[in-house]
């Protein structure tokens, strides 16, 4: 089989194609054909050695495909289901083992692309949302990147739960993007905190952003007293060493670093997210957008265009 490897972290052209063994298949895991894998953010940080992993790794926490084994000890999965997973790294590759604690069914009515684009992103949104904040009928929301993968699921999401959304974007052609998603007021970048105050009054509610160091400070200024400040990424770079009486100054404001793994602690908080994702996407409350499909063997193309920010909506690699 073949598989991206990382040797060596660096830039793009550290993601190789190689010929690979085929995994080992251990009691409580399933091997998996994959049929797409979805490129993310942390793809990149892993990459880099931001995230650092042992070295050599396979890249990618996010697919979708058939089940080709099953390992002793799996109850509930047999060979042909149709499954997805997040948050398990090595999915650039054409089968990789999962733990079946980490598998989840796709349902008849959720293409197998569709579930690898939408599931690390769509739980990420779902604990942003519903942990994280819990957002309210009438609150008011910030959504930068309100383009990208992950600012259309919050879009739609807030949406769902009776939010006014308020989005950043960079062009006019993402600006469309977002509002189709529903983001009732989009804003670029360059002075978004005043036209958020100019917009609310008092500030919004939550702000997620994903961003980082270029939106850090005008996200907590975009924020109305006691409003949560959600910094689950950071795309634009990490945010330097913060003094927490800015928050004071603030009007007692939160701030919070969340990561998926904290939120999809449990078999049965994953279960939750994934089932309301998954129903939403079957009876078209959700939709995925899925900007790009790449060879595997062009990984490296997908984490340029990414990090160019060239692309909107989801990427996806193809075996």
């Amino acid at each position: 089989m073949h598989a991206i490897v990382v040797s060596a972290t660096g830039g793009p052209e550290v993601l190789t194609y190689q010929e690979c063994p085929e995994p080992e298949l251990n009691p409580g895991d399933v091997l998996v054909d994959v049929a797409a894998s979805g490129v993310n953010f942390i793809d990149v940080y892993h990459r880099m050695g931001r995230y650092p992993l042992s070295l050599p790794f396979t890249p990618g926490n996010e697919g979708a495909g058939t089940v080709a084994a099953v390992g002793e000890d799996v109850q509930g999965l047999s060979v042909g289901d149709k499954v997805a997973w997040a948050n398990v790294t090595g999915s650039y590759a054409e089968k990789v083992v999962v733990p079946a604690s980490h598998l989840l069914a796709v349902p008849d009515g959720v293409a197998p692309e569709v579930a690898a684009a939408v599931t690390l992103q769509g739980l990420t949104a779902h604990y942003l949302t519903h942990s994280v904040h819990e957002v309210k009928a009438g609150d008011d929301v910030l959504v930068h990147a309100a383009a990208g993968g992950m600012g259309l699921l919050l879009t739609q999401i807030a949406k769902l739960r009776g939010a006014r959304v308020i989005g950043t974007v960079s062009t006019e052609e993402k600006e469309e993007l977002a509002r189709q998603a529903g983001a009732d007021e989009v804003l670029r970048y360059k002075g978004f905190a005043d036209a958020v105050r100019d917009l609310t009054g008092s500030g919004v509610h939550v702000v997620y952003d994903g961003v980082g160091a270029s939106t850090f400070e005008e996200s907590l200024a975009s924020l109305r007293p006691r409003g949560m400040m959600a910094l689950y990424g950071q795309a634009s770079g990490p945010v330097p060493p913060v003094d927490p009486q800015v928050l004071a100054r603030g009007g007692s404001l939160f701030l919070t670093r969340p990561s998926l793994g904290a939120y999809i602690a449990t078999r049965e908080e994953l279960a939750w997210r994934a089932s309301d994702i998954y129903g939403w996407l079957a009876d078209g409350r959700l939709r995925v957008h899925i900007s790009r499909r790449y060879p595997l063997a062009e990984a490296s193309r997908a984490h340029e265009d990414l990090e160019a920010r060239r692309t909107t909506g989801k990427l996806l690699l193809v075996p």
